[in-house]
């Protein structure tokens, strides 16, 4: 199956499935704003509590906070919101539509990666066991001659980007024939920058209303709070603070269903080090980070570094963390080193001290960070993405099969009378309400059970328990596996530590170690 096609049965199914709406459905939506629905707000809360507890409870010098959408102005003055963040536009005149310049050479670059990798997929094919890919890279003429066209569209890309040169951009766009996927045409207006940040008014009437702004990034909110936390809390460096809350861009250019969003949810910790110490702490946060991400079981091939071509002003470095999304290797975590330019920044624009005070070296310091920060949108797509399966039986069925991790999954368990009668739906309810305190539960008695286990199977369900007329003779259910269909007699009283010891956000972090 092509990958945009399960790119589109992925949005399909998360609507058909209660995991994601169109927000405002019923007055045709809002444009890249969209609503979780029963099952999807039950992952979206199991990703969020995998990453905090992995933060706050495993880390022993990171505590959390939860600061306001709403923050002074001058803040996002000091931290070159207001300044610089920016997207640079472009237009094409024939359909109208608007496209950020960037994104659409990084996708031409993808292209020649592409071509490359076709390349030497041909090639390992053709020579099989006796192929040596690195071999290959380096003495095939046409590898050679894409890999230099990749490279010398990099060079130009990565410094049109640094020097800020939006008609050095649009130059590559017509330089490399790049069409709008609409139109087909090369009809491109110039280049411009795009503030991306909403505005609003805080007062209660116009004339004494002041311009406020709803938070783009939740980094902010930790920054002017690192000192209140830190003396109430007696942090010492190195030390961490973490955040989960919703951040909010005018996008322009939203695409993909919930990958770029104007609302969307982010997960962020900044960790506070002494200066001179940020690349050796980037480097741990990077292995940190990535060993977090593998250890959900969607195979390491799938993840890779991507390192920044134009450093953020307050960077040092950064590199993204990439999933293999359908539409390609995608950011779904960036890790900054944004050395001390942020509480720099709030101390000259507030004229209040928040230097750090270091015991053992008795003296003062602005610490520098190392941010790590994922988008809980993007987190939730890429493994509803790589979960979502189509399976042939061997009866020739072919079932739709959500393998999510079971720590994360939606249900935990789904519990079935085999009939609505006999007393199996009382036990059915027993069952539920003691396990219930463990783990969430489902009771269905609607539809065979086949039908049944073909609908927890979609939403991901790792167990389902069916209750039958045995049940009330011995205290046995039948319990079914959702990855391997497997179904074995246990007894009730060793459901919940057989459960329980695979779905808790607790078996994750153990793996962790």
């Amino acid at each position: 199956m092509a990958q945009e096609d399960v790119f589109k049965k992925v949005v399909s199914h998360c609507k058909e499935y209660g995991f994601v709406f169109p927000s405002s459905d019923i007055y045709d939506g809002l444009g890249a704003v969209y609503d979780y629905g029963q099952n999807g707000v039950e992952l979206k809360n199991n990703i969020k509590q995998y990453w905090w507890q992995s933060m706050v409870l495993m880390h022993e010098n990171i505590v959390g906070i939860d600061s306001c959408i709403f923050m002074h102005p001058t803040i996002w003055k000091a931290s070159g919101h207001v300044d610089a963040f920016n997207d640079p536009l472009i237009d094409n005149k024939d359909s109208k539509k608007r496209y950020r310049a960037d994104v659409l050479i990084e996708d031409q670059i993808a292209k020649y990666d592409e071509k490359i990798d076709k390349e030497v997929a041909k090639a390992k094919k053709r020579f099989g066991d006796a192929f040596n890919e690195e071999q290959y890279r380096s003495t095939s003429p046409r590898v050679l001659e894409e890999t230099k066209k990749r490279d010398d569209l990099h060079a130009r890309f990565q410094k049109a980007m640094n020097d800020n040169d939006l008609e050095g951009l649009r130059q590559i766009i017509i330089d490399e024939g790049i069409v709008c996927p609409i139109s087909g045409t090369r009809n491109w207006t110039e280049v411009r920058q795009f503030n991306l940040m909403f505005k609003t008014e805080m007062g209660s009437t116009a004339d004494g209303a002041s311009t406020i702004y709803l938070r783009p990034e939740t980094a902010q909110g930790i920054f002017v709070n690192y000192l209140n936390v830190q003396k109430t809390g007696r942090m010492k460096i190195p030390f961490g603070i973490a955040q989960i809350g919703k951040a909010f861009r005018n996008e322009i250019v939203a695409r993909q269903f919930i990958f770029r969003m104007r609302e969307f949810e982010q997960m962020e910790m900044q960790f506070f080090i002494k200066p001179g110490t940020e690349l050796d702490w980037f480097a741990k946060w990077k292995a940190t980070r990535m060993a977090w991400h593998q250890n959900l079981g969607f195979g390491s091939e799938n993840y890779r570094f991507h390192d920044h071509d134009k450093l953020a002003h307050y960077a040092n470095a950064a590199t993204d963390i990439e999933f293999k999304m359908p539409f390609g290797f995608k950011e779904v975590e960036g890790i900054h080193s944004r050395t001390n330019f942020d509480l720099g920044q709030h101390e000259k624009f507030s004229g209040k001290s928040i230097k750090y005070f270091d015991p053992d070296l008795n003296e003062s310091y602005t610490p520098y960070v190392i941010e790590t920060s994922i988008g809980v949108d993007r987190m939730f797509l890429s493994i509803m993405c790589h979960s979502y399966q189509e399976e042939q039986l061997e009866n020739g069925e072919t079932r739709v099969v959500l393998r999510l991790p079971a720590a994360l999954a939606p249900i935990k368990l789904a519990v079935f009378p085999l009939t609505k009668k006999d007393g199996l739906p009382e036990k059915a309810r027993e069952i539920i309400d003691e396990l219930k305190f463990h783990f969430n539960c489902q009771y269905e008695e609607k539809d065979t059970i086949g039908k049944r286990y073909r609908r927890q199977d979609a939403i991901g369900t790792p167990y389902c328990v069916t209750v039958d007329h045995q049940t009330l003779e011995d205290n046995t259910v039948t319990l079914r596996y959702r990855d391997t269909m497997e179904q074995k007699r246990v007894n009730i009283c060793d459901l919940c530590g057989m459960i329980e010891n695979e779905v808790t956000i607790t078996s994750l972090l153990k793996k962790l170690k």
